[in-house]
């Protein structure tokens, strides 16, 4: 068989195929984090003036430093969970003190964050905290795909 037949059914394939990934990426793809939706709103939207991006930068470079030190220990709590299950086999007295050491650490970063989502609004102005708060109630009430 000559090449011009099989051309048609490998272009047919071909869109078939880029169509499949564009339907997955736009029905699939997880929303956006609220931190995401957020510094979007921040560092696009809304216009701040050269003092609320120095405020908001200093803000968010210190909050970085403290969010790295709170993951790099959810990441170590992840470690004695899977050491406790290791040696437990089960539920047992150690897989429950690090599933609650873990819980502890991840609460103490959904309350810093959302103390650094406050700071960061301290530094808006009236109607540009509107924006961010319904940008915020908006991103945490979606539905989650």
């Amino acid at each position: 068989m000559s090449w011009r037949r099989y051309l048609p059914v490998a272009l047919v394939a071909f869109v078939a195929a880029l169509a499949a990934v564009l339907v997955a990426r736009l029905w699939l793809a997880p929303s956006p984090p609220v931190e995401s939706e957020v510094h979007s709103l921040l560092h696009q939207r809304l216009t701040l003036d050269a003092a609320q991006q120095k405020r908001i930068h200093a803000l968010e470079t210190a909050f970085a430093a403290r969010r790295a030190a709170l993951e790099a220990d959810m990441r170590a709590d992840n470690q004695r969970l899977a050491a406790a299950i290791a040696a437990e086999h089960g539920y047992g007295p150690k897989v429950a003190q690090a599933v609650d050491r873990s819980h502890q650490v991840m609460g103490q970063l959904q309350k810093e964050t959302l103390q650094h989502m406050f700071a960061m609004r301290a530094v808006l102005r009236p109607d540009q905290a509107t924006q961010f708060d319904a940008a915020v109630v908006r991103a945490l009430t979606q539905p989650v795909r």
